[in-house]
């Protein structure tokens, strides 16, 4: 990933998917072996996030090929009080978000590539054609 990559730009990505996808109420940008690159958190400990999101796109990822169903393009995790999605940016990182039970998920999926690919521009990450 670039090192030249502005924070405040990568927080202002997190905060316009904030406002364009109902429910959405935190993101975690990461490396897939969990280290911290960038958050728009209010509640969660960002680092925490990223460490536990890292693991569950690696398992994730395991699992479809494990099953042959394809590349993975996300993890979705469904709790009683809302969802925690995981998104694969390129191989070498990762975008997590936190909603509530509102989360607009077909909206999510319709945002999600175009979003995954202006992260990978502002990292500096080749995503495959």
């Amino acid at each position: 990933m670039s090192s030249q990559t502005s924070s405040a730009s990568l927080v202002d990505e997190l905060k316009s998917l904030r406002e364009r996808i109902m429910g959405l109420s935190e993101s975690v940008i990461s490396t897939t072996d969990g280290l911290l690159v960038a958050a728009d958190t209010a509640t969660v400990h960002p680092e925490s996030v990223a460490a536990l999101s890292a693991a569950m796109l690696g398992l994730g990822q395991r699992t479809a090929a494990e099953v042959g169903v394809g590349g993975l393009r996300d993890v979705v995790t469904r709790c009683s009080g809302g969802y925690v999605v995981v998104l694969a940016i390129g191989g070498q990182a990762l975008l997590m978000i936190l909603g509530d039970e509102g989360l607009d998920i077909a909206a999510l999926h319709r945002e999600s590539p175009a979003t995954v690919h202006r992260l990978a521009h502002l990292l500096g990450i080749a995503l495959p054609a």
